[in-house]
């Protein structure tokens, strides 16, 4: 008897789809009739997602990252209503069938569109894939041509940002009042005072506000509501390219008059948009070391506990290179506290309290799990939650009618063995693992030679100094770092 998965993909705009009720009860029916067992845990289900893209669909990528499990997958094949569910790229369908074949020895079968497994059965199903990538093309430009009419005629066709909802499906977007008066004051700070995108993030967080989705507002979240036309009354559409996710050249824009209320003036709205057009210059993000230091992402801040991340600075009158370092949170207007800090003040800080600890007797640290052989445990330990899909399935096979009790009572019996052979296994690799362990203060002084040679590179002192240090927070309001070091 083999297990099977299900996987079941209803998209939005195709007509002549079943519902997923409809499929999966197809399959499961489908799979009892070839003797296959299906456990809910193998029910993959994308509602109203597009085939093109494995990446979109998460329950897909679910499926395939289960099957992919070592040492072998849970399930023998994967059934699914017409081979359209499974991709409507051609490409993508071959790639992920061929690594499912080859790699997790798992069939896709198409209940409704049987093949035989000879060189004919596989032409036919690319000559099926192949038709349904057709379709689903020429189903998207005409979708896209009744989107360009829609725009054209000023429709709003997306998801509503700060300050608008939508009452209905397919009515036009209302104003929220309390939202709006978040986007009133940003509009009102960027075009009446000197703030920028950052002071203008940082203000908004102090206050408690919150954008659409609930997070923190951040440079960019401020650029994108001042440049957003919709706010003062216009609808914008084919700005991004859903594929790339990169913004088009603005002549291919649609943007027309909505037919929903403005937030803001249109006179308020231009003036903002002039002072971007005078004063910005687009930086290409946060600042990016070229050479990352050995304290790269270990150093947090003591308000937030982000990263302070690195940027390089040349010191024109001596022509030498340094790296600061400030809060992540802070550079995204998230965090309110700075803590700015060159490595010319950082690293002797750090250096003294690694020599400082080196004569320390008791120095606090965390306990990893233990060493022992973590290969042969683990894989013994995946066998173990083998078991337990074993069990799962043997009692809906009972629950199905499938087994009979004798059978059911037997088969649990074999596994109960095989789980307290397997338990004791890895109760023997644990207690049998003996680790002479170096003294933490020994480790200490021999990575604090390594960090302050000139023979290591910088990726040789971060491996060493991560080897025993989970992170170092450094309070700046106080000048204070502690560091927390760890044990295997």
């Amino acid at each position: 008897m083999k297990t099977a998965a299900a996987y079941i993909r209803v998209s939005t705009h195709y007509q002549e789809e079943l519902s997923p009720d409809a499929q999966r009860r197809l399959i499961i029916d489908y799979a009892k009739s070839h003797s296959m067992v299906i456990s809910n845990d193998y029910i993959f289900v994308d509602s109203g997602i597009s085939g093109r893209k494995a990446e979109k669909r998460p329950a897909f990528m679910r499926m395939i990252e289960l099957a992919k499990t070592t040492p072998h997958s849970p399930f023998d094949v994967i059934l699914i209503w017409k081979f359209s569910r499974f991709a409507r790229n051609q490409e993508e369908s071959i790639v992920y069938k061929s690594l499912l074949r080859k790699q997790c020895n798992v069939e896709v079968v198409s209940i409704t569109e049987p093949t035989t497994s000879d060189m004919f059965g596989g032409l036919i199903e690319r000559i099926i894939e192949w038709m349904d990538e057709f379709y689903s093309i020429r189903l998207a430009e005409d979708v896209t041509r009744g989107m360009t009419e829609k725009a054209l005629r000023g429709g709003f066709q997306a998801s509503p940002p700060l300050g608008y909802e939508i009452p209905s499906k397919g009515s036009p977007p209302v104003i929220v009042p309390d939202q709006a008066k978040i986007v009133q004051m940003i509009f009102q700070k960027y075009a009446g005072t000197p703030m920028g995108f950052y002071e203008i993030a940082k203000f908004m967080n102090s206050l408690g506000y919150r954008t659409k989705k609930g997070s923190s507002f951040e440079a960019r979240t401020i650029q994108y509501i001042i440049q957003n036309p919709m706010y003062k009354g216009f609808a914008r559409w084919n700005r991004l390219n859903q594929t790339t996710h990169e913004i088009r050249p603005e002549n291919e824009w649609i943007i027309e008059k909505g037919d929903f209320d403005a937030i803001v003036s249109e006179e308020l709205w231009e003036k903002a948009n002039d002072r971007i057009k005078k004063e910005y210059r687009p930086r290409g993000g946060r600042p990016v070391s070229r050479h990352r230091h050995w304290l790269s992402g270990l150093v947090k801040c003591s308000h937030c506990g982000r990263s302070l991340s690195t940027s390089v600075h040349r010191d024109k009158r001596y022509g030498r290179e340094y790296t600061n370092f400030q809060c992540y949170g802070y550079l995204k207007g998230k965090c309110l506290v700075s803590h700015q800090i060159s490595e010319k003040k950082l690293v002797p800080i750090v250096l003294d309290m690694l020599k400082e600890d080196m004569g320390q007797h008791d120095i606090s640290f965390e306990r990893l799990a233990p060493a022992a052989d973590h290969k042969a445990i683990e894989l013994l330990q995946l066998q173990l939650d083998q078991i337990s899909l074993k069990e799962t399935r043997i009692k809906e096979a009972y629950r199905n009618g499938i087994d009979t009790l004798e059978e059911y009572k037997e088969n649990k019996e074999l596994l109960r063995r095989e789980r307290l052979d397997l338990e004791n296994r890895i109760r023997d690799m644990e207690v049998s693992e003996i680790k002479c362990e170096t003294p933490l203060t020994e480790k200490i002084h021999d990575i604090y030679d390594i960090l302050i040679s000139n023979d290591f590179s910088m990726a040789d002192k971060q491996r060493a100094i991560r080897s025993i240090v989970k992170k170092i927070v450094y309070n700046k309001k106080e000048g204070t770092i502690d560091i927390y070091y760890y044990q295997p």
